[in-house]
């Protein structure tokens, strides 16, 4: 709430400055407002009596969105990239998508590989984790395991990050 929607009968009132104003009306806390050219912004309405401040709401606002750009640009995105991998795979498959694998670590993505069970396979979940289980010491050296070898419905996943430089 801000100006002439605040309609509190007495407001605790702040100016820009850090100048205390008190316990005030609110028509009288807009007054001073309007003498200054600023806004009288309420920043806690459930409080015994509301606290209101008198400031440029306008600069305040555009300070707020500067800080949240910036945040954004010190975050970093995660990208997973994903391997998908079967039973009966053979090996020379197996070395084949683990080098691209292992560029995807290089680069700092995290990789997922995933071993899909078809129809009877789905019996034999154990045949899922050797697969990841020889897949594991070829990225060893570059990656984090962070899931071990885990069944989650039709897929067997494992979770590589890359290591820490």
């Amino acid at each position: 709430m801000m100006n002439e929607d605040i309609n509190f009968k007495e407001v605790r009132c702040l100016g820009d400055d850090g100048t205390q104003y008190g316990v005030i009306s609110s028509a009288e806390a807009q007054k001073i407002a309007d003498g200054l050219n600023l806004d009288l912004v309420c920043i806690a309405p459930d409080g015994k009596p509301p606290v209101c401040k008198i400031m440029n709401y306008g600069k305040f606002k555009y300070q707020q969105e500067k800080k949240k750009k910036e945040a954004k640009k010190k975050q970093k995105v995660i990208v997973i990239k994903e391997i998908k991998l079967s039973v009966k795979i053979a090996e020379n498959d197996i070395s084949y998508k683990v080098k691209h694998a292992r560029e995807f670590l290089e680069e700092g993505n995290h990789v997922r590989f995933r071993v899909f069970l078809k129809g009877r396979e789905m019996a034999q979940p154990e045949a899922g984790v050797e697969v990841l289980n020889r897949v594991w010491p070829m990225v060893e050296d570059i990656g984090v395991m962070d899931k071990e070898p885990k069944l989650e419905g039709r897929y067997v996943n494992m979770m590589i990050l890359p290591k820490a430089k």
